[in-house]
C-alpha cells in the first residue's frame, strides 16, 4: 500500500482540528450553563463561573423540581411522547407510502400531495386553529396536545422522498412472491427505510417534549400543563399564582440565571438520554437499507 502523501496527511490533520474545534464550540457553552446551574447566585452574579461550579448549590434544581406539580407535568410530557410519537409515525408512514407511488399506481396522487403541501405552506392563523380545536371538544384534555399535530407534513415529505428512492424491483419481486400492499409496506418499505424512520422518530420525540405553546393555549388549568409549559410559567413567566410562600422565599435565594440554567438541563436531559440509543439505530438502519447486488 502506497504511503499517504504530505497533502493527504495535512488534510486529515486539518479535519481533526476542525471537528475538534466544532465539538468544543458546541460543548463548552453547555458546560458553562451546567456549571451556572450548580453554582450559587452570588458566584454567578460576580462572574466567577466558567466551566466548573463555584460554591456548589442545588437550590436552583430544588426550586424547579421541588413542587408536586413538577412531577405531574413531567408525567404528562412522558405520556405525550409515548402516545404522540407512535401516532405521528404511524400516520406519517400511512400517508407517505401511497404518495410515493407513481400516478399509474395511485391516480389522485398529485392532488393529495398538493393538498398536504398547501397545509404546510399556508396557515389559517391562531384563532381559527384554536376555534377548530375547541369545536372538537378536546380543549383542556390530554388529546389537545396530541391530535392537532398528529400528521406532521414536513416528516411526511421527508419519508415520501425516502420511499421514492427505494428500487421498484424489490417490491415487484415481493409481489411476484405473493406479497400484498400491506406486506410490501411493513415488511419491505419500512425496514429498508430504517434510517429515515429513526430520524423522524427523534424529530417527533423532540417536538413533543419541547413544545410548550400548546399547553399554555389549550389547557385551562395549570395541573394539565406538560413539563415545558409548566417550566415556562414558573421560571420564565414567574406566575405568582402558581407559587406558594415557600416558593417565593426559595426564589429569593437563587438568581434568574441559575434558575434558567437549571430549567434548561431539566428539560433537555431526557432527550440527551434517548439520542444515543437512536444514534445506534441510524448505523444499523444504513446497513439494513442498503441494496445488495
Amino acid at each position: 500500500m502506497a504511503r499517504a502523501s504530505t497533502g493527504r496527511k495535512l488534510f486529515v490533520v486539518f479535519n481533526y482540528l476542525f471537528l475538534a474545534a466544532t465539538a468544543a464550540a458546541c460543548l463548552l457553552p453547555l458546560l458553562n450553563v451546567l456549571a451556572i446551574s450548580f453554582s450559587s447566585s452570588s458566584a454567578v452574579a460576580a462572574g466567577e463561573v466558567t466551566l466548573w461550579p463555584v460554591d456548589f448549590s442545588l437550590k436552583s434544581y430544588a426550586f424547579v423540581i421541588g413542587k408536586p406539580e413538577f412531577g405531574d407535568a413531567f408525567l404528562i410530557s412522558v405520556l405525550r411522547v409515548a402516545v404522540g410519537m407512535p401516532l405521528n409515525m404511524l400516520l406519517t408512514i400511512l400517508v407517505a407510502y401511497p404518495l410515493s407511488k407513481e400516478r399509474k399506481h395511485f391516480r389522485f396522487r398529485n392532488a393529495y400531495a398538493w393538498y398536504f403541501v398547501l397545509t404546510m405552506l399556508f396557515s389559517g392563523g391562531l384563532i381559527p386553529w384554536f376555534m377548530t380545536i375547541k369545536m372538537t371538544g378536546i380543549i383542556d384534555t390530554f388529546w389537545a396536545l396530541i391530535l392537532p399535530g398528529a400528521v406532521p407534513i414536513f416528516n411526511v415529505i421527508l419519508l415520501l422522498n425516502f420511499f421514492k428512492s427505494l428500487p421498484d424491483e424489490i417490491e415487484e419481486a415481493a409481489e411476484i412472491d405473493g406479497a400484498g400492499r400491506w406486506q410490501a409496506l411493513w415488511r419491505i418499505a419500512v425496514p429498508l427505510s430504517a434510517p429515515a424512520v429513526a430520524t423522524l422518530t427523534l424529530f417527533c420525540i423532540v417536538t413533543h417534549w419541547n413544545s410548550w405553546f400548546e399547553g399554555l393555549i389549550l389547557m385551562n388549568r395549570p395541573e394539565h400543563y406538560p413539563l415545558q409549559s409548566y417550566l415556562q410559567t414558573v421560571i420564565v413567566g414567574r406566575d405568582m399564582a402558581l407559587m406558594t410562600a415557600a416558593d417565593v422565599a426559595r426564589w429569593a435565594e437563587i438568581s434568574d440565571r441559575t434558575s434558567k440554567a437549571a430549567q434548561m438541563f431539566v428539560a433537555m436531559l431526557p432527550v440527551l438520554l434517548v439520542y444515543p440509543f437512536l444514534q445506534k439505530h441510524f448505523a444499523e438502519g444504513i446497513v439494513m437499507g442498503s441494496v445488495k447486488g
